[in-house]
């Protein structure tokens, strides 16, 4: 098989930290480019980074050469202080990530959405995520993944009240419920990566949507 090239944007986070190592051990892939923000501090010879502020992404366009392009970005409203700097981050960036390797030949875009995504939702990160959705599908990739995870559990780089009190609520009613709503409250990031690295590799056309049960059997 063809060694592939990847690109990834989001390798900081919770799902794109799980990503990377695996993008790199795998045998799939002979190049892995991450853009980031800040130097990740990692050294790898299939690993090509790219530090760059996500409002200049044109300026590194003809970097952007990749088959299969992997995007976990995504923020929460307290980091982003504001819902339009929360819009950037969750839809427009992806929205122009996508756009530009599309332009530099990719052919497949997995990108990480919510369970909740819903453009009439009167939540307004359920209405951003349809909306990113929605977006991605007017680019017409020859393959789009979407993968809707529920509830994220793994590492994070920053405490979060909300999230860390929903993981333990999450942890009592698997207890108290076992693993129908266990598997509809919380998923693994690192199932999720290993999820988009397995889709990525299967010979998939069109656009296919991913619940945390399908996630969650993709990645076996």
């Amino acid at each position: 098989m063809k060694e592939k090239k990847a690109l990834l944007a989001g390798a900081s986070g919770l799902i794109g930290s799980e990503l990377l190592p695996l993008l790199l051990q795998s045998d799939s892939y002979d190049q892995v480019t991450a853009i980031v923000r800040r130097p990740l501090g990692l050294e790898h010879p299939k690993l090509k980074e790219i530090v760059c502020e996500f409002d200049r992404l044109k300026e590194i366009q003809d970097q952007l050469v990749a088959d299969d392009v992997f995007c976990s970005l995504g923020t929460t409203i307290k980091k982003a202080k504001t819902r339009e700097a929360m819009h950037r981050i969750d839809v427009d960036y992806p929205f122009s990530i996508a756009k530009l390797a599309k332009s530099k030949g990719a052919r497949h875009f997995l990108v990480v959405s919510s369970m909740n995504a819903n453009i009439h939702s009167p939540f307004a990160y359920s209405k951003m995520k349809a909306q990113l959705e929605l977006n991605l599908q007017s680019i017409s990739y020859e393959a789009l993944s979407i993968f809707r995870p529920s509830l994220l559990l793994g590492e994070r780089t920053e405490f979060r009240f909300a999230e860390n009190l929903a993981v333990k609520t999450a942890g009592v009613m698997s207890a108290l419920f076992r693993r129908p709503i266990s598997s509809r409250l919380a998923i693994e990031a690192k199932i999720v990566a290993q999820a988009m690295i397995q889709v990525a590799n299967q010979a998939r056309t069109g656009v296919a949507i991913y619940t945390p049960n399908q996630i969650k059997s993709a990645a076996k």
